[in-house]
């Protein structure tokens, strides 16, 4: 690894377990619709993939029409109620700790959308240390596109190279990758039975986030 002088953050499934809430909220638009719950455990996988991700694998199938009025319904929900149990993982805090003692800035890129995730931010009381948010809608591109990673790092004012990008879904690591980042990638989250083969053999494992602390010293 190359000097790493910032760091970068997916959202959930990263930093942040945020399954128990968005499958709450699935589980309400399943409800309006006279459907059983689904456990938190089976729908976690999909838990990095969006609301409309999360719906079609949760709801049965319908057209887009249906799909978008779920979807809707979904946010609605889940923007009252976002933090409700969702939790830093175990190790986050410290981890964050870590980059404000060794004045490493770090910063989150993320596809959730800017009315959702500066909340969350907010209520996970990261504000006051987190130094940039790029979120889906920051932007007209998202990840896997790299302009969001390109915008962080020229916002933390540090060069791609010496930027290192953690997500545990596939897209952050095309994206970081695509804008020239150091990735890790992060087996603990969501996504990360997607993280195999060639695209993640040059990243740097990630199993708990006190594996990054291990990796900046």
């Amino acid at each position: 690894m190359t000097d790493i002088k910032a760091m970068l953050f997916d959202l959930d499934g990263t930093l942040l377990d945020s399954a128990p809430d968005l499958v709450g909220s699935l589980n309400w638009v399943r409800h309006t619709e006279a459907l059983p719950p689904l456990q938190v455990a089976d729908m976690s996988i999909f838990a990095s993939k969006g609301a409309v991700g999360l719906l079609k694998a949760g709801m049965p199938e319908s057209d887009e029409a249906v799909l978008e009025s779920r979807r809707l319904r979904f946010l609605d929900h889940y923007a009252e109620n976002s933090f409700q149990h969702s939790t830093l993982y175990e190790g986050v805090a410290e981890l964050l700790d870590f980059l404000g003692e060794s004045e490493i800035p770090w910063g989150v890129v993320t596809n959730k959308i800017e009315a959702l995730t500066f909340p969350i931010i907010e209520a996970a009381g990261l504000m006051e240390t987190i130094s940039c948010i790029v979120c889906g809608d920051t932007l007209s591109e998202s990840k896997p596109d790299p302009a969001p990673v390109s915008l962080a790092c020229g916002i933390l004012n540090v060069e791609p190279g010496n930027t290192l990008f953690a997500g545990d879904d596939i897209r952050d690591i095309q994206a970081g990758k695509a804008a020239g980042t150091q990735t890790a990638a992060v087996h603990y989250g969501y996504g990360s039975h997607e993280l195999t083969g060639s695209l993640v053999e040059d990243s740097y494992p990630v199993h708990h986030p006190a594996d990054l602390i291990n990796l900046l010293r």
